[in-house]
């Protein structure tokens, strides 16, 4: 086994020679985020380095004023001895692997990650490393998601069969990555499209970052007629489900996108009329070829279905191991009635989704 070059603390992953932690659960002096969802992003840290395109999320999500310095994809920076650059992981709008390099290791901590391309952040770029450190949130044989031109496809049909007939039509998604992805692949022309205040917030950062949307208004920028209404693309939290805020659009047909709609059952237990397979995590087919393509011979497997991931890697051949972590899902990548094992509370003004409403 290679020399440590990140290990596990109580306040997260650590890595010695450079004195700095990889999304920690803890504040800490300095701080590397992979990106800004509420499970790796905490408050409290003295220094944090991230994308550049993490900025405006993790700025309105920990704060203004916090110390924060960021890179572009590719840029190195040494500190300490340790060459540390971060790469395109495909999971969200500035999310990174963090690739570090000491003493002739390469290590990647790549965070949460996904293969397929989106259209909405820079698609995942396997990283050569000793050492490989993985999510394994999906990593059971059923999880395979369907080509996202395909998902847009059926979004696409359902929300036109609904408009067909007069019904509004709403879709449950994580404000922060699924409702960007849901947005940059609808087809606006069958009719208004209108979110919630916590996708708008961060609607206006994917914009910011070049990230091609529809037009979208939300309720209370104006009114919109019956008749636009009953044609209308909405895109909520999952939060808003039975709101108040939900009740305006009258009898309505509606969705809930996740990876867990996957598993058998688990739109009976939302509740809803559809379940489209989305996730931002990497399906199974895509953690086996995301590992084999870094080269590394040391995996270490965090936070998901840890024991089928590490048994599957070291029945090939490859050395496996695990680092508990208190990384969980988010609210909407977690069955119903499932708490989530790591939920950092909102903000003064937040909605639960961690954004402005």
């Amino acid at each position: 086994m290679p020399s440590d070059l990140i290990v596990s603390t109580p306040e997260g992953l650590y890595c010695p020679p450079g004195d700095f932690y990889i999304d920690a659960w803890r504040p800490v002096a300095r701080c590397v985020v992979t990106h800004a969802h509420a499970d790796h992003a905490r408050r409290g840290c003295g220094a944090y380095l991230a994308h550049r395109d993490s900025a405006g999320t993790l700025r309105a999500r920990l704060g203004n004023d916090i110390a924060l310095q960021t890179l572009a994809y590719g840029e190195a920076i040494d500190h300490r001895g340790v060459r540390l650059s971060l790469h395109p992981a495909g999971h969200v709008l500035g999310s990174a692997q963090v690739r570090l390099e000491h003493g002739g290791e390469v290590w990647v901590a790549s965070g949460d990650y996904k293969l397929d391309a989106d259209g909405t952040c820079p698609p995942f770029e396997p990283l050569r490393c000793h050492t490989f450190i993985t999510e394994s949130t999906f990593a059971l044989p059923i999880y395979r998601w369907p080509a996202p031109a395909q998902l847009s496809a059926d979004i696409n049909a359902w929300w036109q069969a609904n408009a067909a007939v007069g019904r509004p039509s709403v879709v449950y998604a994580y404000a922060f990555g699924k409702a960007q992805r849901i947005l940059h692949g609808v087809d606006a022309g069958t009719g208004p499209i209108v979110v919630h205040g916590a996708v708008e917030s961060l609607n206006a950062v994917y914009r910011a970052a070049g990230v091609a949307l529809p037009p979208t208004v939300r309720v209370q920028d104006g009114p919109l007629s019956k008749a636009d209404l009953a044609r209308a693309l909405v895109v909520a939290p999952p939060s808003a489900a039975g709101s108040p805020w939900l009740r305006r659009f009258g009898a309505h047909s509606d969705a809930f996108a996740s990876g867990w709609m996957q598993v058998r059952g688990a739109r009976r237990r939302r509740g809803v009329d559809r379940g489209f397979v989305m996730s931002d995590h990497a399906d199974w087919p895509g953690l086996q070829r995301a590992i084999a393509a870094t080269g590394a011979e040391h995996v270490v497997v965090t936070h998901g279905q840890t024991a089928t991931l590490v048994r599957w890697l070291q029945e090939s051949g490859l050395n496996a191991r695990v680092f508990a972590t208190e990384y969980g899902q988010e609210d909407d990548e977690m069955p119903a009635g499932t708490a989530s094992d790591a939920q950092d509370p909102p903000g003064p003004g937040a909605t639960p989704d961690g954004a402005a409403a």
